[in-house]
């Protein structure tokens, strides 16, 4: 790994990580204290704090007053629970809709002329089946940057929001398959599964993603989670969840479909690792969408296939056109190049944590 270009606190939190994960700094353990650390790797102790807050914030480890960092990430036994001393994520209620900030509308009308001008009729013409080229690519530089997603333009499928999405899904993968779904969930993604002939296994909700026992249990071959903060519980998968979803996932036949929906104003320093960045065995399908982020009327979606679906979705439903209008694409596609994307997303989050 390259760490020219990184701050020294993430190449820290980065080495810690990889230590934790691969046991040797097992569950229960001490870390060192900042000022053996900042001594030992000749950093700052500013830099150890920085390092230990993303370790607490992503699951990994816990403060302890007057005692110090412990690490609570368990990967002893997969799909058992975390240790008794585990940071409390106690769900935090969310509800669709509600005051977040929609993307500055004169901003909007700005960018909206602009491509009249500059595109003229080529708003006409009709987009490719995927998408057109120019939103595909910014969205691809977009979560390179954000996510740490490496997906070319031509794994992102351009769709009009996420059922219809939910819906490409079930006719890329087939009807025959169990769908295994949280419970409870957002009440979408059971209706549209459910309007498409699937069978559902609804897979209970703890307080850090879904039950162990019900992950062990269930006769699905596609899971469909929503790590980040599963509505109406407001659950956020730990980082021990999410390694065990990694694992349920590692076996052959299984896909996982990450519904990433609202993570742009996660409140971390840095955005937990998306369960599409963490495989590498190409079984996971990332989705999100721009209703929250820029306007719930902007019904634009998107999913990243993985490689190794990518013929799969041509064959059985690359012949779809793009639900989407191509002046919307063009529009977005200007917004996200522009910067101004990035630049609304960190004014939310920067109002959002003086609220915190």
């Amino acid at each position: 790994m390259n760490h020219k270009n990184k701050p020294a606190y993430l190449t820290l939190y980065e080495s810690l990580r990889e230590e934790i994960l691969s046991g040797a700094r097992a569950c229960g353990s001490r870390l060192p204290s900042r000022r053996t650390l900042s001594r030992d790797r000749s950093i700052s102790p500013v830099t150890v704090d920085h390092s230990y807050e993303l370790l607490c914030e992503e699951g990994y480890a816990e403060s302890r007053p007057r005692s110090g960092y412990y690490v609570i990430y368990q990967d002893s036994d997969r799909f058992s629970r975390p240790a008794s001393s585990a940071v409390d994520r106690s769900p935090v209620p969310v509800v669709p809709g509600g005051s977040r900030d929609c993307f500055p509308f004169p901003t909007l009308a700005r960018t909206m002329r602009r491509v009249l001008s500059e595109y003229g009729e080529a708003i006409l013409i009709k987009a490719p089946n995927a998408g057109c080229t120019e939103l595909r690519e910014a969205i691809s530089r977009y979560l390179a940057r954000s996510r740490g997603i490496q997906a070319g333009a031509e794994q992102i499928i351009i769709g009009s929001g996420a059922e219809y999405l939910y819906g490409l899904v079930v006719e890329m993968l087939g009807r025959d398959r169990i769908y295994g779904i949280e419970f409870p969930s957002y009440a979408k993604i059971e209706q549209v599964y459910r309007a498409k002939g699937v069978c559902c296994d609804l897979l209970p909700l703890e307080h850090d993603g879904i039950s162990p026992a019900a992950l062990r249990a269930t006769s699905a071959s596609v899971l469909h989670i929503t790590p980040y903060r599963s509505y109406p519980s407001g659950v956020t998968a730990s980082a021990s969840r999410r390694r065990d979803y990694l694992e349920w996932v590692s076996h052959p036949g299984r896909v996982i479909v990450e519904d990433d929906y609202e993570s742009e104003f996660s409140l971390l320093r840095k955005a937990e690792e998306t369960v599409y960045a963490a495989t590498k065995k190409e079984n996971v399908i990332y989705l999100n969408t721009f209703s929250r982020s820029v306007s719930p009327s902007l019904r634009i979606g998107y999913m990243v296939l993985p490689r190794k679906l990518m013929k799969l979705y041509e064959r059985q439903v690359g012949f779809y056109s793009c639900s989407v209008p191509v002046f919307e694409q063009f529009v977005l596609a200007e917004i996200i190049s522009s910067g101004e994307f990035e630049r609304h997303i960190n004014r939310i989050r920067r109002e959002e944590r003086k609220k915190a």
